[in-house]
């Protein structure tokens, strides 16, 4: 399961990059999304590496992601009792569930974010690779999601 995380801001995106965003569920700054890793989602992910940044989730942080900043359709937090609706018995089975592909339909896709505490490492206009925060990050997503969170 791959986490994206929207870097840049919504001003000058070309048309059809806006249109990828939106495909995935990342219409703001610092907003977050949960998916699948298939080809087409990657192909995605690729084509709006200017804008975003993603990598695998582990378990922990996404149990972590589901407390913290899980949200329900009508933007109400999902608590102990609220699992119920999700037809699950704790964070720990929601996120199993989430990592096996059954995405509770209730559950927002979408996840809103702080800014990192600190700040970023790199340039928000360049690539992982150039020495930014942009791109393919793999497991080192996790260490930008604890700051977010």
């Amino acid at each position: 399961m791959y986490l994206a995380i929207r870097i840049r801001g919504r001003v000058g995106v070309p048309p059809d990059i806006k249109e990828t965003l939106k495909r995935l569920n990342l219409h703001r700054k610092f907003n977050a999304s949960l998916l699948p890793e298939t080809p087409s989602i990657i192909g995605m992910l690729k084509k709006a590496a200017d804008y975003i940044t993603w990598g695998e989730i582990t378990r922990e942080n996404l149990i972590l992601l589901l407390k913290k900043r899980g949200r329900l359709i009508g933007n109400k937090r999902i608590t102990e009792e609220n699992l119920k609706l999700l037809n699950v018995s704790s964070f720990e089975e929601l996120a199993d569930n989430i990592l096996s592909g059954k995405f509770p339909p209730l559950l927002k896709k979408t996840f809103r974010l702080a800014p990192p505490s600190g700040g970023f490492k790199g340039k928000t206009k360049r690539h992982v690779n150039e020495g930014g925060e942009l791109g393919y990050r793999g497991k080192a997503i996790n260490d930008l999601l604890l700051k977010m969170i």
